[in-house]
């Protein structure tokens, strides 16, 4: 492998001595002259290194950087996910495998498009697609092109019945979406990324792991304050996770000072994008385009899609669909233990209902604590919970809360580490699993395998476990939660080359309690030796 990438860049170089006077001449150039072709023979480099990228084998094995969702590899092959009632998938792919709500099992049956390779053709010329777009008046900046365009044929044309789901989800969803956006000044068109993400499911998990509506991995999750122990996953709580999407946003547009750039880092992660820019020598979207990872290109063209789906879906005779959702929902605080049963039992509203408006509780126990927990139900069992509220929580409680059942979920433990490997030839499930201290059937269960063997080329995901126990930060009247003080922070000192979201990164904190804690801005500037207050 190493010799055959040799030869490709020696002839690559070959062809640039040969045809750059630069290189065949003695003519004295100016430093400006020589920067420029300095610049032109490493974008031609990159340029070849991005087309021959995956004959280029780095290593086998991968870790979750800086990104929310990980960038599964499988963003645009159908054949990474699974299809399965009940089967979760990352990204735009649960566009294609889109779940019915209500039942949460069944699989739209439409055709799987293979979006990397599609030129859809439609009856719409550009100028009417131009001009709507115009109409828009997106805050975030919609351009057109030929890629967009087929995005928005595919939202739009090609896929009727999975666009009926979203816009019924949607009339549920982003009206909650656009207030947690609107409160934090940020533009309410971001509220769509939830589509991309994971068609508006909050019940959603990826092969990477990454949960909820908006795809948190757990590292990331932790990051941005979202609580997960035995019992509670904030990922999946469609309101506390979006806030934390927000928080998310509202640091990558400060960091870039562009939506498309922020909406691609969700994806990818802010270093990717990073490297992209370099690669490119722009900020333009458009001009890294090809320099983001594969996963990643589409993800701001069907951001845009979506948008255009929402905001035209009646000129294509698209009906939303009826999922069920209530019009209308009232939120309690617990501070005792209390089982989804016990409130079905006395009360009648139907289990699944309750599951589908509290996905955060793993085993449909909410536990109480001092500063309460959420419960959210429908407005119509408002007063039959009020009114019979000591009964519920007293009935059959010695079963549901027996100590036994009860602490068995505390064995239970969280990962925050998730590595990746690619499996070669004459690897066995026993030998890998072997080799990471791990055991067959927990690579079976992660990687929600069937068999006992895989194939060379697939990409197994294996989970590093630590024990993972609630922080119980204090949120300010904003929803965010607010920098904790004293005993809880320490002293850094700025090293050369260091940047404030790297330090934030590193000490996991957000880009804005880093900056807030310390009296800084966006526009502050960092020198070697400069103490900074961060998390211990």
């Amino acid at each position: 492998m190493k010799t055959r990438i040799l030869a490709v860049m020696l002839v690559v170089f070959g062809c640039i001595a040969v045809t750059t006077p630069a290189f065949s001449q003695n003519t004295k150039k100016s430093k400006k002259e020589l920067l420029k072709e300095n610049e032109q023979l490493r974008k031609t480099i990159d340029s070849l290194l991005n087309l021959i990228g995956e004959e280029i084998e780095v290593s086998d094995t991968t870790t979750v950087g800086d990104t929310i969702n990980a960038g599964t590899n499988g963003f645009l092959n159908p054949e990474f996910y699974e299809t399965v009632p009940g089967g979760n998938q990352d990204t735009l792919l649960t566009l294609w495998y889109l779940q019915r709500q209500a039942a949460m099992a069944k699989t739209i049956g439409e055709d799987v498009p293979d979006i990397e390779n599609a030129n859809y053709t439609s009856d719409i010329p550009d100028e009417v697609y131009i001009e709507n777009i115009k109409k828009m008046n997106s805050y975030i900046p919609v351009p057109y092109n030929s890629i967009v365009r087929n995005f928005i044929i595919l939202y739009t044309e090609k896929m009727p019945k999975r666009a009926a789901n979203i816009l019924g989800l949607s009339t549920y969803y982003l009206p909650i979406f656009e207030n947690i956006f609107d409160s934090y000044g940020l533009p309410k068109e971001l509220s769509a990324m939830a589509i991309i993400e994971s068609a508006l499911n909050p019940f959603a998990v990826s092969r990477a792991n990454a949960k909820g509506m908006w795809q948190f991995i757990y590292s990331a999750a932790r990051q941005y304050d979202l609580d997960i122990d035995s019992y509670v996953d904030e990922r999946f709580d469609p309101e506390k996770s979006c806030d934390a999407a927000a928080r998310y946003l509202r640091d990558a547009y400060q960091i870039f000072g562009d939506w498309a750039l922020a909406i691609s880092s969700y994806n990818c992660g802010s270093g990717n994008v990073n490297k992209a820019i370099r690669r490119a020598g722009s900020k333009e979207f458009w001009d890294i385009y090809p320099y983001l990872p594969k996963e990643t290109r589409g993800y701001v063209p069907s951001f845009i899609g979506a948008l255009y789906l929402l905001k035209y879906y009646k000129n294509y005779n698209i009906v939303p669909e009826k999922v069920g959702m209530p019009p209308h929902v009232d939120t309690f605080m617990i501070h005792k233990n209390l089982h989804f049963e016990q409130i079905s039992e006395v009360i009648g509203i139907p289990l699944e209902d309750i599951r589908q408006l509290n996905p955060q509780y793993l085993h449909d126990i909410i536990p109480g604590t001092q500063q309460g927990m959420i419960l959210r139900l429908p407005y119509n069992y408002t007063v039959p919970f009020v009114d019979n509220e000591k009964t519920i929580y007293s009935y059959k409680d010695s079963i549901y809360f027996n100590p036994i059942v009860y602490n068995k979920y505390k064995e239970a433990q969280s990962t925050d580490k998730i590595i990746y490997h690619k499996v070669k030839k004459g690897q066995t499930l026993a030998s890998i699993a072997k080799r990471y201290g791990v055991t067959t059937a927990q690579l079976k269960k992660w990687n929600r395998l069937g068999k006992n063997s895989v194939k060379p080329g697939e990409t197994l995901a294996i989970y590093r476990k630590e024990s993972s126990a609630p922080r119980n930060t204090a949120k300010g009247n904003s929803g965010s939660k607010t920098p904790a003080t004293g005993g809880n922070y320490g002293t850094y000192t700025v090293k050369a080359g260091d940047t404030l979201y790297g330090i934030a990164k590193k000490h996991n904190m957000s880009l804005n309690d880093l900056l807030k804690i310390n009296g800084l801005t966006t526009k502050s500037k960092i020198h070697a030796g400069k103490k900074l207050k961060v998390k211990k």
